[in-house]
């Protein structure tokens, strides 16, 4: 396994100062937002990269010449609701495919999207109730809504694992995120199934946080996966007890408000311990996974500069090499 770094957390600074600055921790391998809900710092514009050749191999050449690469080009977003930002993320996302094909990046991480609960709705709805109300006049409002949802997720999902392919890129990781249709394993495996043939394109990024604040073991979850590991954020989260304890897993506080919340992203090792990291990794690497695992550093209880050495320090220590 290798270190990448979600560039994101460096915010609007030129390129070559971003690449200068992750080899400085002495990291070769960088992901880029290049869609979606992604700040796209330093890809404003995939289209336009697409379409100018010269701009793309200049782009290149940055990374060359400093020995790095790109472990996946990012475009999480939810292409799934008929609104404004859905049809933009639709086609941010989809070009984000066709750049990595152009730029040789064989892996594209994205989230599923989430559609409404009903056809002419326009707010993403997710429903994560235990489905026990009954009928009323016939209809059974929870079920028909994850119906259509998935019959939405199907349509565009068989026709993106289509573009992906036919431009080179080999690993869809879907991050499995609270608040997107697919946000575990179990329904990462349903996406697969609604997808049907081209689901083999299909894989999770496995970012350990997101089941964390969710109940769920991310090694479990890994064993579970199998060679369906198509990614990993080293992210971490913690559960915050006191408030938890009280208020239980679910939580729409504002990620800010970090003292009030019930959980935290915070740095690699803030959450669980660095004997907890090197089996997640262990495990990870039996399933057969050998790729990059790309610091997400997302933790608002420090500053950057904290975060990213914090994090560094652990992940450098516990991954399988």
């Amino acid at each position: 396994m290798k270190l990448s770094i979600c560039t994101d957390v460096f915010g609007k600074i030129p390129f070559t100062e971003m690449l200068d600055k992750v080899k400085a921790y002495g990291i070769d391998a960088v992901e880029m937002t290049a869609g979606g809900w992604g700040g796209c710092c330093f890809i404003p514009s995939a289209e336009e990269l697409i379409n100018d050749d010269a701009k793309r191999a200049a782009f290149k050449a940055e990374l060359d010449k400093r020995g790095m690469e790109i472990s996946a080009l990012n475009c999480s977003g939810n292409p799934l609701i008929d609104t404004p930002m859905g049809h933009a993320h639709s086609k941010t996302m989809r070009d984000t495919f066709v750049l990595a094909g152009k730029l040789g990046v064989k892996t594209v991480v994205t989230m599923s999207g989430l559609p409404a609960g009903a056809p002419g709705d326009k707010t993403p709805n997710w429903f994560v109730s235990t489905v026990s109300w009954p009928e009323y006049d016939g209809f059974n409002y929870m079920v028909e809504g994850v119906k259509y949802q998935w019959e939405v997720a199907a349509e565009w999902w068989k026709e993106t694992c289509k573009i992906a392919k036919e431009n080179g890129v080999e690993r869809i990781a879907i991050e499995e995120f609270p608040g997107a249709l697919v946000h575990n394993v179990r329904t990462f495996n349903k996406l697969c199934e609604v997808v049907g043939e081209d689901s083999d394109v299909l894989g999770l990024n496995l970012d350990p946080s997101h089941l964390m604040l969710q109940g769920a073991e991310p090694i479990a979850a890994a064993r579970a996966l199998g060679d369906k590991i198509f990614y990993i954020h080293g992210k971490d989260a913690r559960i915050e007890r006191y408030n938890s304890d009280v208020d239980g897993l679910l939580e729409n506080l504002p990620v800010d408000a970090s003292a009030d919340r019930t959980w935290n992203y915070v740095a690699v090792g803030c959450g669980r311990d660095l004997q907890w990291w090197k089996e997640f990794f262990s495990v990870c690497k039996m399933m057969g996974y050998d790729g990059y695992v790309s610091l997400e550093m997302e933790d608002l209880t420090m500053s950057v500069e904290a975060g990213l050495q914090t994090s560094i320090d652990a992940l450098k220590a516990t991954i399988s090499k």
